[in-house]
């Protein structure tokens, strides 16, 4: 009898004399799979030959197996015949959840038919998604914490917090000690983190135009004053044709707040770097920490699964409306902009959301920058024009004491930067200026 190949949660063994190799498979195949199969009498081609079972074997594999792999796991184990009467084969089923399984204080994780060391990255995310809901078991750095900010949300959603000790409980604010745990700091209203969203002029970090503070509150009315400012600035273009009228937003809102809504609850908070958002002149980048949950691959996040690292934190958003169930976030924000605009990294996610056109703050800003290029002259002239729109290049000569040649020199320059443009003929027309404030 052949029991085909070994694989990423088969592993087989000629005897029980390898019991601590095949105690080690365990704990790998675990680790990938939270299933395995492991064989005793089982040659590496599958071939089932059998070997005696004397007295003690199952006892000795099953204590072996509880007693060397943490956490503790509970198998199942069953005979088979070999190929002889006296032989037989020992079939061995575990299956196991609370990863990471350690055997024989090592960590290995299953790849292929090998068991490999797993690296010290690899291993955190593995603690991190667990099922330990680590900001819910790290004690708070502050035990002073009030929850105005946060009970005030809650009420208008309306529920009712009769007391902060009822709040404390509900709401999962105290670790298993009684201490106020780290969420609880994220929550409270002496939270000190800071939630950035930072604007630049231009595509890259080169020049930054303001920095806006969200922090030193509770953490979601951060995110809910951080979320409205960035749409206070999603524009809208208007164009008139024949017969009809078409507006286009600067970017879709709801990809938008879906991406900082996500960032914000399944940010990797155990690390207090929080998410960040950055605003160039043609996009939007929305930064979180953390990467994709361990065993989460790349096709269950583009189709919606959902696996909150931050359970107790994503309900308490979810009952403020800030988090959801239907996994929809990242199918609406791939819908919109496709997959290319989420880049998956081992330590972070960004999600880029381009504008449909360039704003007006964009150019209202690039404007700026051209003006302060421009010589006293041309300040002068623009304030002229200003003045008199109608004036000829001689009148402005006189009025400035410019020579005429010069006049007529930066009214070009002026018309070429997009300071200043004609409207009308030579004789009857005048000058109009588009760049705003001309000081």
């Amino acid at each position: 009898m052949n029991l085909g190949k070994e694989c990423e949660t088969i592993e087989f063994k000629e005897s029980t004399s390898e019991l601590k190799e095949g105690i080690r498979s365990i704990a790998s195949m675990l680790n990938k799979n939270q299933h395995c199969v492991l064989y005793f009498g089982v040659k590496d081609n599958g071939d089932a030959i059998g070997q005696q079972i004397g007295s003690n074997t199952l006892r000795d594999i099953s204590q072996g197996i509880s007693t060397n792999i943490e956490p503790a796991v509970l198998p199942t184990i069953t005979l088979l015949d070999g190929t002889k009467d006296n032989l037989k084969v020992i079939k061995i089923e575990v299956n196991g959840k609370d990863i990471p399984y350690s055997a024989y204080g090592q960590y290995l994780v299953r790849s292929a038919d090998e068991d490999k060391k797993i690296n010290r990255s690899a291993l955190r995310s593995m603690f991190i998604d667990s099922g330990v809901d680590f900001i819910s078991d790290i004690k708070s750095v502050r035990q002073d914490l009030t929850f105005d900010q946060l009970t005030s949300l809650l009420v208008g959603k309306g529920y009712h917090v009769l007391s902060l000790e009822s709040l404390e409980k509900s709401k999962g604010l105290r670790n298993d000690d009684g201490d106020f745990n780290l969420m609880a700091f994220l929550l409270s209203d002496q939270s000190d983190v800071s939630v950035k969203v930072v604007r630049f002029l231009g595509r890259d970090k080169t020049s930054m135009v303001q920095r806006k503070e969200f922090g030193n509150q509770c953490l979601v009315l951060a995110l809910k004053q951080s979320m409205e400012y960035v749409d206070a600035l999603n524009e809208t273009n208007v164009i008139l044709g024949t017969g009809a009228r078409k507006e286009t937003n600067l970017f879709d809102r709801e990809a938008f707040e879906e991406a900082w809504k996500n960032a914000c609850v399944h940010n990797l908070w155990m690390d207090m770097v929080p998410p960040a958002v950055y605003i160039y002149s043609d996009r939007i980048e929305i930064i979180s920490t953390g990467g994709l949950p361990y065993g989460m691959t790349q096709q269950d996040f583009y189709s919606g699964t959902s696996k909150p690292v931050n359970k107790v934190l994503w309900s308490i958003f979810s009952s403020l409306d800030y988090a959801e169930q239907t996994g929809h976030g990242i199918p609406t924000i791939v819908s919109k902009y496709g997959k290319s605009s989420i880049d998956i990294r081992e330590h972070f996610i960004q999600v880029t959301i381009p504008f449909a056109f360039t704003p007006t703050w964009v150019i209202s800003s690039q404007g700026q920058n051209v003006r302060n290029t421009l010589s006293i002259g041309q300040k002068a002239l623009l304030s002229a024009i200003k003045d008199n729109p109608y004036a000829r290049a001689e009148e402005f000569a006189k009025a400035i004491n410019m020579s005429l040649s010069s006049v007529k020199k930066n009214l070009v320059k002026l018309k070429q930067t997009g300071f200043i443009k004609r409207k009308g003929t030579r004789r009857t027309g005048h000058w109009l200026i588009k760049g705003g404030d001309e000081k």
